[in-house]
């Protein structure tokens, strides 16, 4: 009870620290860094307090201590389900389903046809609920991460090339007729005028669908995959109580994912530095 009294003070003191900081220094770059981490820590130690307090069983939930030391024991073990799910599965058809989607998107443009009979089609398959589709490409692909990415592949393109389609049409009549009395051609209407303009289009896609990858990723594993994966370790340490390492892969996923949106969301500021929502941060 002791470490609980000890983990409720720490969070109030802390609590009240960052709100002051918050509120003195919000605009300064340290400041807007060491609030959300000093947040995390406080949210951490309050966990551990409470878990040590109620001396709650580690099946139900296990302290972050716990977790910690599991996590250490198992980092080669960790690696190589971030590697079969990250890196194999989640990124190949991360980026075989987000190209796919930017070329589509293009020739969607191109065809007053397709705009009107495959977006349709489009939403129907997105709708799709995943847990039906998993067990079906397990089958055609087989159990390594090819089944995985094309679970991907099907979560990302929709997301993407809908955004892509809306950022191509966002220029306007007046932008598009002076291009035509420069003379250029479709080429160059669509690489100096509609491609910029549907780049900021486009980023929202692609963040949106980085957690669609790991997500996809981890629950193809569910329905089929060889010894290794993190679906498969969480489903196979779930059956064994093995909850540290449960949590383990669930703090990997997360850092993993936060990872890649910070990826996509700095890559989109290179790209879109000259848009106003750019400008103005």
């Amino acid at each position: 009870m002791k470490l609980l009294m000890f983990a409720l003070a720490f969070w109030l003191g802390a609590s009240l620290f960052n709100s002051w900081l918050a509120a003195r220094f919000s605009h300064r770059r340290w400041a807007q860094l060491f609030v959300p981490a000093l947040f995390g820590v406080t949210l951490l130690v309050l966990w551990e307090g409470v878990v040590a307090g109620f001396a709650i069983s580690p099946v139900i939930l296990p302290a972050p201590s716990a977790i910690v030391a599991r996590f250490a024991q198992s980092t080669a073990l960790l690696w190589g389900d971030f590697a079969q799910t990250i890196l194999k599965g989640a990124l190949a058809g991360y980026l075989l389903g987000c190209g796919a989607a930017i070329v589509t998107a293009i020739v969607i443009d191109r065809s007053p046809f397709l705009q009107r009979g495959l977006m349709p089609v489009g939403n129907f398959v997105a709708a799709l609920p995943i847990v039906g589709i998993a067990p079906i490409l397990v089958m055609w692909f087989g159990f390594d991460w090819q089944s995985k990415a094309a679970v991907v592949v099907l979560m990302v393109f929709f997301p993407v090339l809908v955004n892509m389609v809306a950022g191509l049409k966002a220029t306007d009549h007046l932008q598009r007729d002076l291009m035509k009395t420069y003379s250029a051609s479709y080429r160059d209407t669509l690489f100096k005028l509609r491609l910029p303009a549907a780049m900021p289009f486009l980023f929202n896609g692609l963040k949106i669908a980085t957690t669609l990858a790991l997500i996809g990723a981890i629950v193809a594993e569910f329905f089929g995959s060889p010894t290794r994966g993190m679906g498969f370790r969480i489903s196979t340490a779930v059956g064994q109580l093995d909850m540290p390492l449960v949590w383990s892969e669930i703090a990997v996923a997360a850092l993993a994912g936060s990872g890649f949106f910070g990826a996509m969301a700095l890559l989109e500021r290179l790209v879109t530095f000259w848009h106003p929502s750019q400008r103005a941060r």
